[in-house]
């Protein structure tokens, strides 16, 4: 599998990585299966078909400096911050049942080699001890397919629990011990730091490394202004006033 690499150190909005997928996705025309790892400021990102006041806590977001975007994946809100690594993985298959399959056995088997107890749900989540660790989502494009996700390494809990519009039970006092007993960050698994980690799943998953150019970088910037669009973004019936 090939990584890929931007020419850059720099963390770019979670937009500009939605759109590198779609340009790896449409224009390398690659022929083995690619894969990327990001992290972003803190950002809520919602899926391809929510209504953003009913999962993203908009009052919260803007008063805490969190960015929010729309994927054009399915499946529900995530939170994501600096503490997270998130995931992209892009093959040439049509398949949806098996490139999911393959992806989440990719996983898994990269955090058995940790020596971590890892399992997958028909969920499409990725567990350690029974509590889950990383969230995944995919959509199809014309003879490829894209699958994104968290690893949740280590996060703000109390953004988290509060940057997405969760059930009223999860507020009160209890909220965030509620949520830690349904959830685990691999930090509380492994000795290796954030970056080591990173290191780790790009060898272990990868055997080749494609680093992208300039030329590269303004197609991916181009691509990213629909997701930077606001009626992208918010719904064309919900656009901010």
């Amino acid at each position: 599998m090939i990584h890929l690499k931007l020419p850059f150190d720099d963390i770019r909005r979670l937009s500009f990585y939605l759109a590198m997928e779609e340009f790896a996705a449409r224009q390398l025309r690659l022929e083995e299966d690619a894969f990327f790892l990001w992290q972003v400021e803190p950002t809520v990102i919602f899926g391809r078909n929510q209504v953003i006041e009913n999962e993203v806590n908009l009052d919260y977001c803007r008063a805490h400096g969190i960015q929010f975007y729309r994927r054009k994946s399915g499946g529900g809100c995530v939170y994501a911050d600096r503490s997270n690594v998130m995931m992209s993985y892009i093959t040439r298959s049509d398949e949806v049942t098996t490139t999911f399959s393959h992806y989440m056995q990719m996983v898994c088997e990269m955090l058995q080699d940790l020596g971590l107890p890892a399992t997958s749900t028909q969920n499409n989540d990725v567990l350690i001890g029974g509590r889950k660790v990383s969230g995944n989502a995919f959509y199809h494009l014309p003879g490829v397919s894209i699958v994104h996700g968290t690893m949740l390494f280590d996060t703000d809990m109390q953004h988290m629990l509060h940057a997405i519009t969760p059930p009223q039970q999860k507020l009160d006092k209890h909220g965030v011990q509620s949520v830690r007993q349904r959830i685990t960050l691999l930090r509380e698994h492994t000795s290796l730091s954030i970056n080591a980690f990173k290191e780790f799943a790009v060898q272990r998953l990868c055997d080749k490394e494609l680093c992208l150019n300039g030329q590269d970088v303004l197609a991916i910037e181009t691509i990213e202004q629909e997701y930077l669009n606001p009626t992208f973004i918010y719904g064309k019936e919900n656009l901010p006033l």
